[in-house]
């Protein structure tokens, strides 16, 4: 595992209104959130889910659901191991889900097989390099040959971890067309891997940069973590120097969640507002450390180095293109409808979704997920666009929904504006900086708090119905 898991499957608070806010409500990546989803009684066929989506720059996600260790603060669908032979029918698995994923996408549409072109790529998990080399030959060979991704062609970006970044492994990769490799370090600190329950040692960690570097892959990235049991600003630092003596294209800098079910979650529990300071202070320390080293802040998490060499061409657009998800643990997005299968934390209820999946042999249907109308998108769009340092552009919104945010969300950005959270005159729906709604350095500070505060109350609700597996 290369990050930590996504939010708590609780609904975190509204905040519309001004007032103290906790700045770590919640790690929005996608939305609607996964607790959110349910079983599909109906069982909608992907031909039809698909029929009229625009397919020229999809997304596509390969997940494989295996760790060599289980981290403290995980909550990712993954599993420590594979019993002998499992690899081999999760491999089965998803090369049948790919087969009738491609002829679904094939059929939907009536411009013919030339109209699905994949953007870009990622094998995800879980922790794909625990696949052995030849595993991960064939894991390419189900994107290529199956799904149609011309992976030499596109960014194809791939975790990996310490113990199972391996030479075989990586020059697979490699020669394969991975453009990125992301490792998952959190701290170079020994004590501090070990309060985080991820058993390492230093020297693993550089052997294993040292790897990477000698493929030539042109981006790496290197995910740390803040908030740590026992963390200082020193031991902080000491990470931060660590990992920019590689000079990394990408760093994520990952503030620390204990969530239910995680082995974290057994052994302490952070509610305090103190914690939320420290780590709000480590953030801080670190975006400067790391914009005083030349890298330019992404989002709150995601900093790249200001000289480094795009990946390669990517017209996908995460609000508005579709993306597909392939293994037990991925999600695919349509206009209408997010679907995947089900999902777990707890590890017995895991290994059992896991032999579900291999066993499968019906993959031309969605049986779980939630359905996005018009105010989700509104919202999804909204949310992905404004958690990027970049923001968002008032014209793409109003061009998409034929409205502006300002009206379909006035006691959101009120609340914003008010927190100081939002930058320019974008802020007031137009203006000297060209009309694109971006925000301040305290908003991207605050976007663990700023982007659940645009869930719905519907998605709310789900949320707080789902029961913790």
């Amino acid at each position: 595992m290369t990050a930590p898991a996504a939010t708590p499957a609780t609904a975190p608070a509204p905040a519309a209104t001004v007032g103290p806010v906790r700045p770590y409500e919640a790690y929005v990546y996608a939305y609607p959130h996964k607790t959110a989803y349910r079983r599909l009684e109906d069982r909608p066929a992907l031909r039809d889910l698909w029929r009229g989506e625009a397919k020229d720059a999809l997304s596509l996600y390969l997940h494989i659901p295996f760790c060599e260790v289980r981290c403290g603060f995980c909550n990712l669908f993954t599993r420590i191991g594979a019993p002998e032979g499992l690899t081999g029918r999760y491999l089965d698995a998803l090369e049948r889900q790919a087969t009738a994923v491609r002829d679904a996408l094939d059929a939907s549409d009536t411009a013919g097989p030339g109209a699905v072109r994949f953007a870009n790529a990622a094998f995800g998990g879980g922790t794909p390099t625990f696949l052995t080399a030849r595993e991960l030959e064939r894991l390419c060979d189900i994107a290529e040959t199956r799904m149609g991704a011309d992976l030499r062609a596109i960014p194809l970006s791939v975790e990996t971890s310490p113990a199972t970044a391996t030479a075989d492994r990586l020059a697979v990769l490699a020669e394969r067309g991975a453009t990125r490799l992301s490792i998952g370090v959190q701290s170079f600190v020994g004590e501090e891997a070990r309060a985080a329950v991820r058993p390492q040692r230093r020297a693993d960690v550089e052997a294993a940069l040292g790897r990477i570097r000698d493929t030539g892959v042109p981006v790496l990235n290197i995910d740390l973590i803040y908030g740590i049991d026992g963390q200082t600003p020193a031991t902080w630092r000491t990470s931060l120097d660590a990992a920019l003596a590689w000079r990394p294209e990408e760093l994520y800098l990952y503030p620390l969640y204990v969530r239910a079910l995680t082995g974290l979650a057994r052994r302490t529990a952070h509610t305090d507002r103190d914690w939320d300071e420290q780590r709000l202070a480590l953030y801080r320390q670190g975006r400067d450390h790391l914009l005083a080293h030349g890298y330019e802040q992404v989002s709150m998490r995601m900093f790249r180095r200001a000289d480094a060499a795009p990946q390669g061409p990517d017209d996908h657009a995460c609000q508005t293109d579709g993306m597909i998800g392939l293994g037990c643990g991925a999600r695919s997005y349509t206009s209408t409808l997010h679907y995947s299968f089900d999902y777990a934390v707890d590890m017995g209820r895991i290994r059992a979704i896991i032999d579900d999946y291999t066993a499968t042999e019906d993959f031309g249907h969605a049986v779980h997920g939630r359905r996005v109308d018009a105010d989700e998108a509104r919202r999804r769009h909204l949310l992905q666009s404004l958690l990027q340092a970049r923001g968002m552009p008032l014209a793409d919104y109003r061009d998409r929904f034929g409205t502006d945010p300002h009206d379909d969300f006035p006691a959101e950005l009120a609340a914003f504006a008010a927190r100081g959270w939002l930058a320019g005159d974008g802020a007031a729906g137009g203006g000297a900086d060209g009309g694109v709604l971006r925000l301040s350095p305290e908003g991207l500070a605050h976007s663990d708090a700023l982007g659940p505060a645009l869930f719905s109350p519907a998605v709310r609700a789900a949320m707080a119905a789902y029961e913790a597996k």
